[in-house]
């Protein structure tokens, strides 16, 4: 799917406020406030006995919640999900209430403010009884009463003031975070750096400010089906594959839940999300990747010169809706330490006051929080008519739905909340913000987003490419079908180009292939590596001689990052700032500048410049240090960190993998694999890092979907909070 967290520059002082530190130790002797004392455990405990769960922790550590109602299940995914990463869990749910700087300090003071900025709790206390039905409600206040059951036993663990979780964090979670995965970030970092409009920060005063910015470390995922029609033995597959980072808020943990009202689903949960984001139950399944329509537009907002508190709006001069954002920071021992900041709205959505002019932003997903009440329904879908029922809700802002059932059907949904735009106006640009008919009003239905069931070639993917390019070329939806206001994506990926040259080349695809293509190690002819290659193999090295000798191991290079191979460590090193770079819409450095570092490291840390793939490229953990194939942007992406031995360790990429199948008779098979393992934050438990091995080498393990699968290998049973 991808990582849509905001990262914090941190820009020296107190930036948000513009105070230096001597002037902020003069006055906390006055502003400092002692923080909370922790919350009695006593009534979190009590409550746990409105429960009844048993969790199952398999051989691999991979826990199956059973729950005689949805919301016993829900409190047992709650419970476990907290023994194997509760800080995560708890940090997501401080962030998502806007008071991260009071435990992280002034560096997460940004991700505060826009909550505010984005009225996560003026939407959540809004519409929490009126838009989400008693079901959901009941599901997620299980789930936050499962972790707040763990963290009052475990009371050492719990930052105070944080007790109890409710259903509210869950639901406000999904609001504040979902944006951002269609790259709300990355406009936001724009206006704050001066990339739209000419420079400035966040601030009319000039003083520092907190700027966010977009780490593009595990980019991109993948999404196969393949229907009987193209499968060998007319069996329908389903490939899930997440790139995240290996830790953190958007990191998978996987889980099995099953309750006595339907609910019986396997696959990925992020901290702090009590469904199963992606992955698959007894009839149908699904996998996701991050799209990036244009979902949001920017206006410029002329200021009235007498009253800077006006904006101008069909001829008037409007006032600003104003309010305060008061956001803790924590400063040290006890003491916390309030900053307050205007936080300023129109009638476009938040506003953004830089140095060089003012901006409005509206997008997809303001005010929306039914999230999980699509997820649940999605969960509990059991055909291909209710999963798209559950798709009509359109309350998820974004995400490339890859659809595959047990009847044989499969499908992709370009899903979004496409703004129903007039046609004419370049919306891609920055917007006058005095004319009203340019803030749209609601979103396009369902029946405009683009999307294809059953082709003819019997198969799907996507690869976070464009729409366009899913399938065989005669079954490709068509850019000329669909207004240009839309703003569809048009791109092309490495992972899109090598789907296409081998599923898309093979048209009766075995189980083996189908795994084999999965993890493909090969950069495309057409790729940007391909492209960067060919650039520096055209410069004349005269007396260089490292570079005519890198220039030989390019030329010689077969493009594939398999461990044993000579070329790739160059390679990947040589392309890796530049694509990055492209990411962030930065300007990139010259391909040559790119190769002359990587041969300067490489000699530095490796004594040569085609020192084995495998002895550079390196999964960590714990006490695992192996070889790893693959690197960013192919079908086995392995996003690395740069370490001081010139060496990468992978940080991001392939996480929770899942091979899904369904014979012809229907009958559900399903093998996953997780880059480490489910203990998430204890080192000393063996599911730490067991899983790391067979990741690196390629290999899956069953999901014990069933209870007769499970029933012989059960290495723990317990019941959290029994009646």
């Amino acid at each position: 799917m991808g990582e849509p967290v905001l990262r914090i520059v941190k820009t020296g002082g107190l930036g948000l406020i513009g105070f230096s530190m001597a002037v902020l130790a003069a006055i906390l002797v006055r502003g400092a406030v002692e923080k909370p004392a922790p919350v009695d455990p006593a009534p979190l405990i009590a409550s746990a006995a409105d429960y009844d769960a048993v969790i199952r922790r398999d051989d691999w550590g991979v826990p199956h919640i059973l729950g005689k109602t949805d919301a016993d299940a829900a409190f047992g995914i709650g419970f476990a999900h907290a023994e194997d990463d509760y800080a995560t869990i708890e940090e997501v749910a401080i962030a998502t209430r806007g008071q991260l700087a009071s435990v992280k300090g002034q560096q997460a003071a940004v991700s505060d403010y826009l909550v505010h900025l984005m009225r996560v709790w003026e939407s959540i206390e809004a519409r929490y009884e009126s838009e989400l039905s008693p079901e959901v409600r009941r599901v997620v206040e299980a789930y936050a009463d499962g972790v707040n059951y763990y963290a009052a036993l475990n009371p050492d663990l719990v930052t105070p003031g944080f007790l109890p979780l409710t259903g509210k964090d869950v639901v406000a979670g999904f609001a504040f975070k979902t944006p951002f995965f269609y790259g709300l970030d990355k406009t936001l970092t724009a206006i704050f750096e001066g990339r739209i409009g000419k420079a400035g920060g966040l601030s009319k005063e000039g003083v520092d400010a907190f700027l966010p910015t977009r780490t593009p470390l595990p980019i991109g995922s993948n999404a196969v089906v393949v229907s009987p029609a193209r499968a060998a033995d007319g069996a329908t597959r389903l490939l899930v594959n997440s790139h995240q980072p290996f830790t953190g808020p958007v990191a998978w943990w996987e889980a099995v839940v099953r309750s006595e009202e339907g609910w019986h689903v396997a696959g990925g949960f992020f901290p702090g999300t009590p469904f199963m984001l992606h992955g698959h139950n007894r009839h149908l399944g699904w996998a996701n990747t991050v799209n990036e329509p244009d979902l949001i537009d920017v206006y410029a907002l002329t200021i009235n010169p007498d009253n800077e508190d006006q904006y101008l709006l069909d001829g008037d001069w409007r006032d600003f809706e104003k309010q305060v954002a008061k956001i803790r920071v924590d400063l040290w021992g006890p003491f916390w330490w309030t900053a307050k900041r205007d936080v300023l709205f129109s009638e476009h959505g938040p506003v953004l006051k830089t140095e060089n002019g003012t901006y409005a932003v509206r997008y997809a997903g303001m005010g929306e929080i039914r999230q999980v009440e699509q997820y649940y329904a999605l969960n509990k879908a059991t055909q291909l008519g209710e999963w798209i029922e559950a798709m009509k809700l359109q309350a998820l802002p974004s995400i490339n739905y890859v659809y595959a059932d047990r009847q044989g059907n499969i499908a992709y949904v370009y899903n979004a909340q496409f703004p129903a735009r007039e046609e004419g106006p370049d919306w891609s640009g920055v917007l006058p913000g005095d004319d009203s008919r340019l803030i749209w009003q609601g979103y396009l239905p369902f029946e405009a987003v683009p999307k294809l069931f059953n082709p003819n070639s019997g198969y799907l993917y996507n690869a976070n490419n464009t729409p366009f390019r899913a399938t065989a070329a005669n079954d490709n939806l068509t850019a000329e079908n669909f207004p240009a206001s839309m703003g569809i994506q048009t791109d092309m990926t490495n992972r899109a180009m090598r789907a296409e040259e081998t599923w898309g080349a093979d048209r009766s695809i075995t189980s083996e292939e189908f795994r084999t293509y999965k993890y493909d190690l090969r950069y495309s002819d057409g790729s940007r590596m391909a492209k960067l290659i060919e650039e520096v193999l055209q410069v004349e090295p005269g007396d260089d001689t490292d570079l005519a000798e890198a220039q030989r191991i390019l030329a010689k290079w077969n493009r594939v990052t398999d461990t044993e191979s000579r070329g790739a460590s160059l390679g990947v090193l040589m392309a890796e700032p530049v694509v990055r770079a492209g990411l962030l819409g930065r300007e990139p450095p010259a391909a040559l500048d790119s190769l002359r570092d990587a041969i300067a490291a490489l000699k530095t840390h490796h004594g040569r410049l085609d020192p084995l793939w495998g002895d550079v490229n390196r999964l960590r953990r714990g006490s695992v240090d192996i070889a790893v194939d693959g690197g960013p942007d192919t079908l086995r992406a392995i996003y690395g960190a740069l370490q001081e031995d010139g060496t990468l360790t992978a940080r991001g990429g392939d996480t929770l993998i899942m091979f899904v199948e369904w014979d012809r008779q229907g009958r559900l098979t399903s093998e996953s694999i997780h880059q480490f393992g489910t203990a998430t934050l204890d080192e000393s438990s063996p599911h730490y890092s067991d899983q790391a091995p067979p990741f690196a080498a390629m290999q899956t393990k069953p999901v014990r979907f069933e209870e007769e699968d499970l029933k012989d290998h059960i290495a723990e049973s317990y019941r959290p909070g029994a009646r």
